[in-house]
Formats: C-alpha cells, sequence, structure tokens
C-alpha cells in the first residue's frame, strides 16, 4: 500500500493523522537562537507568549533533510511507494526538501512530491483524499494525478482576528495595522494559487465577523465535495468556534465537520484568533 506523507503544516489533529495512517514530518520553528520541531517540542501558546514579549514573530524554516530521509527510509525499506505533500513552494522550500531527500536515497521513482499550493487544512483535505485512495489501493500515480486534479478545488480562507502578527512579520503595513485595530476590522485572508491574499473586510466583534465570513461562503459549500468541511482555528474562544459549527450543522450538508487546532507554523504568522472554514469545491 502506498504510504501518506505531509509535512506538518496539514494541521490535521492526531486522531485523523492515526485514522488515516499518515506519517508527519516537522517544519522548524526559531525563537530568538533556539530551534522547535512544529508539533512536537513547541506548542502555539508557547509562540505567543515569545512573540508578545518580543514584540515579534518567529522565523519558521523548511523541514529538515535528515527528519524527511529518515521518515521515508522507513518505509521504502519495507517496498511501499510514497505520495508526500509539502506547503505551498511560494511559502516555503520543504518541496524541494522532499525532493532532494527522494535523490539521497535513489527512489525519485518510488516517491511523487505533491507541491500543495495551499497551507493548513487546505493541504490537510488533500492529504486525507490520497490517503483513502491509498487504502483503496490506488497506485502512487493514480493518486498523484488526481491531486492534481483537485488542488484547484481546494477553498482555504480564513479571518484574522488582530493584523498585529501579520504587521510582525511584514505581511501588511504599522499603518494599516494600527487602523485595523481602531476600526475592528478583521480581514479575510484567501489562499490562491499558491499564496495569500486580502479579500473582504469585517468589522465589529470576532464572533459576528467569523459567522459572517462563514455565512458568506454558503452557496459555494452547498456545491462542495460532501465528505467533510474542516473548521481550523488558531486559538478561539469556543464559544465561536461553537457558533461556527452550529451553523454548518445547520445546512445539513456535509458528512463530517472537523474542528482542529493550527500548528505552530500558522499559528506563528497568524496570531490568536484566526479561524477558517475550508472545503473541497
Amino acid at each position: 500500500m502506498v504510504k501518506i506523507i505531509s509535512d506538518s503544516t496539514c494541521d490535521l489533529s492526531q486522531e485523523l493523522v492515526e485514522r488515516y495512517d499518515i506519517e508527519i514530518i516537522p517544519l522548524h520553528i526559531l525563537l530568538g537562537e533556539k530551534e522547535y520541531r512544529d508539533g512536537i517540542d513547541i506548542t502555539p501558546d508557547d509562540i505567543y507568549r515569545w512573540s508578545d514579549e518580543h514584540k515579534t514573530t518567529p522565523k519558521t524554516s523548511a523541514v529538515s533533510m535528515d527528519d524527511a530521509v529518515q521518515a521515508m527510509k522507513r518505509y521504502l525499506d519495507e517496498g511501499r511507494e510514497l505520495v508526500c505533500f509539502c506547503i505551498s513552494e511560494e511559502m516555503s522550500t520543504t518541496g524541494n526538501v522532499l525532493r532532494l531527500s527522494a535523490e539521497e536515497l535513489e527512489a525519485q521513482d518510488q516517491v511523487s512530491v505533491v507541491n500543495s499550493a495551499n497551507l493548513s487544512t487546505g493541504i490537510g483535505l488533500l492529504v486525507i483524499e490520497a490517503a483513502i485512495m491509498a487504502r483503496e489501493g490506488k497506485t502512487r500515480q493514480e493518486i498523484a494525478e488526481r491531486m492534481e486534479e483537485l488542488k484547484p478545488r481546494v477553498r482555504a480562507s480564513f479571518v484574522v482576528d488582530t493584523l498585529t502578527y501579520l504587521y510582525r512579520g511584514g505581511r501588511c503595513s504599522g499603518l494599516a495595522a494600527m487602523a485595523g485595530g481602531v476600526l475592528k476590522l478583521h480581514p479575510k485572508i484567501v489562499v490562491k494559487d499558491g499564496v495569500m491574499g486580502a479579500d473582504k473586510k469585517y468589522r465589529g466583534k470576532l464572533g459576528s465577523a467569523i459567522l459572517s465570513y462563514a455565512k458568506d461562503m454558503e452557496a459555494q459549500m452547498l456545491q462542495a465535495k460532501k465528505d467533510r468541511v474542516f473548521i481550523t482555528h488558531s486559538g478561539c474562544d469556543e464559544d465561536v468556534i461553537a457558533s461556527v459549527q452550529e451553523y454548518l450543522k445547520s445546512l445539513g450538508y456535509f458528512d463530517e465537520i472537523l474542528i482542529t487546532r493550527a500548528g505552530g507554523v500558522v499559528s506563528s504568522h497568524c496570531g490568536w484568533g484566526t479561524l477558517g472554514v475550508l472545503f473541497i469545491a
């Protein structure tokens, strides 16, 4: 059976990783001089504390070649072929590291690397589809080809509570961050063609802004792939998450509504209070 591997930015919960037999390779997060492995020896809350204390965002870096080679070798030694997913190659060199690792192992003909052109559970949606195909006995080539078909159909977006973290990371101007705070603006960020871009801005309290954002996508969601929809957040009040969950349930459309907490890499750049609703069109 083909083994599915993803980098840690897919933001799948441990329960989903185990349910679908997925191998995760961590990206790295740098807090000053100290380096940590995403999802292994640092939590998003650790990152927020450090970021607020130092008034800056952490740096993040690709998976290490050692980690990638080690993960791949274990399954290649079992005679298995691999499909490996990476965060958008517009955002990280992780995909290149995975290809170099396959070359190092002289296994280019047994490994397919899929550039997700996405992040967070925008990747996770593809990873789960691949894992289901692997379980059904589909070949590496069949899985990789199907992923290329699905990639443009992934709808990944999220609303941020504060522009502070995006400003600290150089992703918006100080003026925009200050104006956003004063006016209580919560921008919708959309991933398209592998890059993040600002879309609509919502005004008011975060809870109502996020619910409005979800409702604005109702027509799209009612034509989506029915299997699953993700609510992925970087740390939000439980009542905000519950209101979105209840709204999605009220549609009576999706077979499964999955709630996951974003990992360290996504949280580093977006900050607390970010929430997205992600699905396949």
